[in-house]
């Protein structure tokens, strides 16, 4: 029985260090940011199919930092299809704290692309454009994942036989 429960101790170890999910966003990475109008049901779902055109039909043309400038007149042509006030603004802009993945970064004035929408006085997206986590974000939503647990499979056979 002491063997069985060392042996479930050291897994679990294994198991808890091993599935570690923390992601550092580099020093040198660019922000995204799409800031909604409004926090209105129909801002929020506008914000939601320009961040969907946006990271289908634009985001994954941008490869390297130097992209990022000759991709906002496409970003622009894609806005503009909404008829709507919007801004670009590449360079230092504000945010705040975020955690993502586990880590919480401090607010203050980073490199990024932001769109703000009308007053931008609502919710808003954000991800990191570069290195490109906005699609590894989006795609790992796409798959369903089933986690297993050994312990839990060990101890069922272990009652099932009992």
């Amino acid at each position: 029985m002491k063997k069985i429960i060392v042996f479930l101790f050291i897994v679990s170890l294994v198991y808890l260090v091993s599935n570690k999910e923390d992601v550092m966003i580099p020093n040198d990475s660019i922000r995204f940011r799409i800031i909604a109008n409004s926090n209105s049901i129909e801002d929020q779902a506008l914000k939601n199919k320009i961040k969907n055109d946006l990271i289908n039909n634009i985001i994954p043309n941008i490869k390297s930092k130097n992209d990022i400038n000759s991709n906002i007149p496409l970003i622009r042509n894609e806005i503009d299809k909404y008829n709507i006030n919007y801004n670009i603004n590449y360079g230092k802009n504000y945010f705040p704290e975020k955690t993502y993945k586990g880590i919480t970064y401090p607010s203050g004035n980073y490199q990024s692309l932001v769109i703000t929408i009308d007053e931008g006085l609502g919710d808003n997206f954000w991800c990191v454009l570069y290195p490109p986590l906005c699609l590894v974000e989006e795609n790992e939503g796409s798959n369903e994942i089933e986690y297993k647990s050994i312990i839990k499979e060990i101890l069922n056979n272990h009652n099932n036989n009992v």
